[in-house]
């Protein structure tokens, strides 16, 4: 057994920290990047300050479709996924692969149905999308809640948490430690680049992250023998250290296939096939974070054309995350497949295992030097452009759909601050329930992850599907049915916290729900159960007239008709819910303001230029460009040609290793 080191009965590996491989040249590597990413940032705000309010909304649906497909890659693929999935890999094997290879067929469903039907509608957001469609406030406040929930328990909590362990992996710090400095360093990188930074680097980002993961995967393969030395060595991947009488130590004998048995397969092929879509279908479909980089394609040809390059690139993680991680298992077997809960927590602080490790082991262990710190940067700045996002959406969440429904006349400083301090609280919220990730679902993040989701998304999937298939689904419908898959699915997730996962050894005491009951078959209930709801619903309470769903149903995307708004999104009442503008900003002179003032202005974001509206015209133009769906033939068969060459080959690689 090709194993990097040997563990002792009484002790890890651990007496030669990993992170004194982590030198000089890579932490000037590292220091160099984030300055660059800085000034980029820095650059980019002051030119981006230039720009005028009205030239920036008619500067809408200008991106084309490579920018798009990058975009829609580097959105869901941060340290969360290096971390969880790669661990996921090296615990159980190939088969966590299936959740990136799903998105290729989702993603051809965004461009194909979901995104005709929000640029039919002219919507620039999806909560906007809902209210529409039903009319009415609570859903999109539900909406707006669930998100944050959703951002809490998914997002922000497992970035920091896998961002802090890649710098507990390299610099060996406490991890609670590494999430303070991670933070303030976020703070800082919000502040001083802002998310126009985020634009001008995402793309260069994107690539040198993609060149860090391939270079690593070639010296990972080529320290184990390829693909296969991988499969002989993983297979003997067993840790010195076992616990008696128990089979938690050994690999799992169908690792190497992707498609696993429906009753006793840790992701069974029926959940992973159709549960897993009803996932997917949340994450690319109705996320507003993944859709709005469709929503602001040129036409639907690019908005089409960047759903099959995003479909390509999501192919690409089973090759450089997940195979890496089942690498790390075979490479460092003792650390990465720990099984007995005391080497366990002395390894990675974690007694119920220490896969997650197993990307950042390699990194530290394998890359070059100076090479080694570039792409620990890439990562971290991933993560906090990730973090960013998060911060500002969660503001903007919380300040316009809640805070301004309880404080009607709100001012522009109530809601910057209130923003801020909600900021500060969601942060203090994912730190304190980063213990409850690390002990959750056998220490694997990915698993982590995916069962939340499939606790709390499976309802807002079954809307969106319903909202445009089926018109005759009404509000009140839509919110019953969403308020009954919530409570169904917060009693779901609230039992798996509090009924642990057992440690190896251990008799498994969960109620049968738990234990018989795989997380992604529960997301296929939930969603059944919510859709039933809904209809029925629906069917005991008034229609929505047909006049009011003129282009906001898969049938109706083509109408011409003039469609009677159930809420005018041009009305005075829903610009008053707008962020209110100070007194006197409508003045052409700023006041001069003391230097304090200004400090504070620019930390809250405070902007005391004028903000000029929309004029009639530039609104029109507006909506003309929201609602087109127009395609040229030409394009329309080049689109639909590669979207089912990208189906035959994701077809093909779910064959060959199903």
């Amino acid at each position: 057994m090709n194993n990097a080191v040997e563990i002792p009965t009484q002790s890890p590996s651990t007496d030669v920290p990993s992170h004194e491989k982590f030198g000089t040249p890579d932490i000037v590597v590292v220091v160099v990047y984030f300055v660059f990413v800085l000034a980029v940032g820095i650059w980019a705000s002051h030119r981006a300050s230039r720009a005028t309010i009205g030239g920036y909304f008619l500067a809408g649906r200008s991106m084309t479709w490579l920018p798009i497909g990058a975009s829609l890659m580097s959105s869901n693929v941060g340290s969360g996924l290096f971390i969880g999935m790669a661990g996921s890999g090296a615990a159980g094997g190939l088969a966590v692969g299936g959740f990136e290879w799903n998105a290729s067929w989702v993603l051809i469903a965004l461009g194909w149905i979901f995104v005709p039907v929000y640029i039919a509608a002219g919507v620039v957001t999806l909560p906007e999308y809902l209210e529409k469609r039903f009319g009415g406030q609570r859903i999109r406040i539900y909406m707006s809640v669930m998100s944050l929930i959703l951002y809490i328990f998914i997002k922000i909590s497992t970035d920091i948490y896998s961002g802090a362990l890649f710098i507990q992996i390299s610099l060996g710090w406490d991890i609670y430690l590494a999430t303070v400095i991670l933070l303030l360093v976020t703070g800082i990188y919000t502040i001083a680049g802002g998310l126009t930074a985020v634009i001008y680097t995402d793309t260069l980002q994107t690539a040198i992250m993609l060149v860090g993961a391939f270079t690593l995967m070639f010296i990972s393969f080529d320290k184990i023998g390829w693909y296969p030395g991988l499969e002989e060595k993983y297979m003997k991947a067993i840790p010195n250290v076992t616990v008696p009488n128990t089979t938690c130590h050994l690999p799992r004998a169908d690792a190497f296939h992707m498609l696993r048995d429906p009753i006793t397969g840790d992701l069974p092929w029926p959940g992973l096939i159709f549960g897993l879509t009803v996932l997917a279908t949340w994450v690319w479909c109705t996320d507003q974070v993944i859709v709005q980089r469709s929503l602001a394609a040129k036409n639907l040809s690019h908005a089409k054309g960047g759903s099959v390059l995003g479909g390509y690139l999501k192919i690409l993680p089973v090759f450089f995350v997940v195979l890496p991680g089942m690498i790390s298992r075979a490479l460092f077997t003792d650390e990465v497949a720990c099984v007995d809960p005391v080497i366990c927590e002395r390894v990675c602080g974690i007694k119920v295992g220490c896969t997650n490790i197993a990307y950042p082991k390699l990194v530290i262990e394998l890359m070059p030097v100076g090479l080694k710190g570039l792409m620990i940067a890439v990562i971290m700045a991933a993560l906090m452009s990730s973090l960013t996002s998060i911060f500002n959406s969660s503001s903007s969440l919380f300040t316009l759909d809640i805070w301004l429904k309880m404080r009607k006349n709100a001012t522009e400083v109530e809601l910057m601050v209130v923003g801020r301090i909600f900021v500060a609280v969601l942060v203090a919220i994912s730190i304190l329930w980063i213990p409850i990730i690390q002990a959750a679902n056998s220490g694997q993040l990915f698993d982590y992850m995916q069962s939340v989701t499939s606790y709390l998304s499976p309802p807002v999937t079954a809307l969106f599907i319903l909202a445009i298939f089926c018109k005759r689904i009404n509000e009140s419908g839509a919110f019953w049915g969403l308020i009954v898959g919530l409570v169904v699915g917060f009693i779901r997730m609230v039992m798996d916290f509090v009924y642990r996962a057992p440690y190896c050894g251990e008799e498994d005491t969960r109620p049968s729900v738990l234990k018989d009951v795989h997380y992604l078959y529960f997301a296929l209930i939930l969603f059944g159960l919510t859709a039933l709801v809904c209809i029925v619903v629906s069917l005991c309470t008034p229609s929505i007239p047909d006049e009011n769903l003129v282009r906001l149903t898969w049938w109706s995307r083509h109408s011409t008709a003039e469609r009677a708004d159930l809420v005018d999104p041009w009305d005075q009442s829903k610009e008053e819910e707008s962020p209110r503008q100070e007194p006197g900003s409508d003045l052409q002179t700023i006041p001069e303001f003391p230097w304090w003032k200004n400090l504070y202005y620019w930390f809250c974001g405070i902007s005391r230029t004028p903000a000029p509206k929309l004029t009639k015209e530039e609104r029109e133009i507006l909506e003309i460009k929201l609602t087109s769906i127009e395609e040229k033939p030409k394009w329309r068969r080049i689109c639909n040609i590669n979207a089912i060459i990208l189906l035959a080959i994701n077809i093909f690689l779910w064959g060959y290793f199903g």
